[in-house]
């Protein structure tokens, strides 16, 4: 009698824990989105597929902006398929090559009537070994600097198109991170490279809100959770051997985890607070250091910089 009454505890709390780490904090929205044109950088797999499908199933008109084109388009076949929606198309854009991000831009203002959403989702985990084309750290530059560009260089088109929405792609990992403006291209190891881009995510979040302001064009950073991605083909050999244990107690799956991207992106009730931070399609307190104003600006002013964003391209 024990072990049963034991047995049936311990399934209980098992799974009261599965169900919050892997099942709860839908997006409940039901949004039609027909008429309105989304972005989404890496979503050729992942929790950008996932977002991409959920938005397409929408009825919205979803761009895969993504460095493989041939998965890309596979993926955009994919979504078309299951959501029956024709307007999915991929294009090409590498965020390790700012000259690939100023050419994406330019055929996307050309082209393009508007953009209501764009969501900033790749990203990547290197040891320091790599470098974008231009220089620069891969983790920093694929997972800030390129998302810095692009997302200037599509403002104005936000605005025109507005109200509209910009969704960053972040990780409760920054809490732990410090931005070393002496040198933000430093690598000190996979875990402390992806945690200070992912703050640079959400101090950037926090100042374009503030530099957008007196504009209808709302921005938002999120936490996905854990979720099981291709992102562990850069894990150590260690974790490697881990995976199978920590996918069934720890990660979530890519379309639970693209749940508050799309709550983000379509929400019709948070357009006012800009700026914030989300977690499980629901506000989070924002870690001081995050939220502060001073490096807010120095970074905008370092990331000018490292991009090379031109005053014409400052919209």
């Amino acid at each position: 009698m024990f072990s049963l009454t034991v047995c049936l505890i311990f399934s209980f709390f098992l799974g009261v824990y599965y169900y919050f780490v892997k099942v709860a904090d839908r997006c409940t929205c039901q949004t039609n989105l027909s008429g309105k044109t989304v972005i989404i950088t890496g979503a050729n797999t992942g929790i950008g597929k996932e977002t991409a499908f959920e938005l397409a199933k929408r009825g919205a008109k979803v761009i895969l902006a993504c460095r493989n084109k041939e998965k890309g388009e596979s993926a955009a076949t994919d979504i078309r398929v299951a959501t029956d929606n024709p307007n999915v198309t991929c294009c090409v854009m590498d965020l390790a090559s700012f000259e690939s991000v100023r050419t994406f831009a330019e055929r996307i203002q050309k082209q393009e009537d508007r953009i209501d959403i764009l969501v900033n989702n790749a990203g990547v985990v290197d040891d320091g070994s790599k470098q974008t084309e231009d220089g620069h750290d891969l983790v920093f530059g694929v997972n800030h600097l390129g998302h810095f560009l692009l997302t200037n260089l599509l403002v104005r088109k936000l605005k025109e198109s507005s109200p509209s929405r910009i969704i960053n792609v972040s990780s409760d990992a920054y809490q732990m991170a410090k931005l070393n403006f002496d040198n933000l291209n430093e690598n000190k190891g996979r875990i402390a490279s992806y945690s200070q881009s992912k703050l640079a995510n959400v101090v950037f979040t926090k100042e374009l809100s503030r530099r957008l302001k007196n504009t209808e064009i709302a921005v938002f950073s999120l936490h996905p959770g854990s979720i099981d991605t291709e992102i562990k083909r850069n894990w150590s050999p260690f974790l490697k051997v881990l995976a199978p244990i920590i996918k069934f107690w720890m990660l979530k799956s890519a379309n639970d985890g693209a749940q508050t991207s799309v709550h983000c992106a379509i929400a019709d009730d948070i357009s006012h607070l800009s700026g914030a931070y989300f977690k499980g399609c629901k506000v989070q307190k924002m870690a001081t250091h995050a939220a502060d104003e001073s490096n807010g600006k120095r970074l905008w002013e370092i990331s000018e910089e490292m991009t090379g964003l031109k005053e014409t391209e400052k919209k």
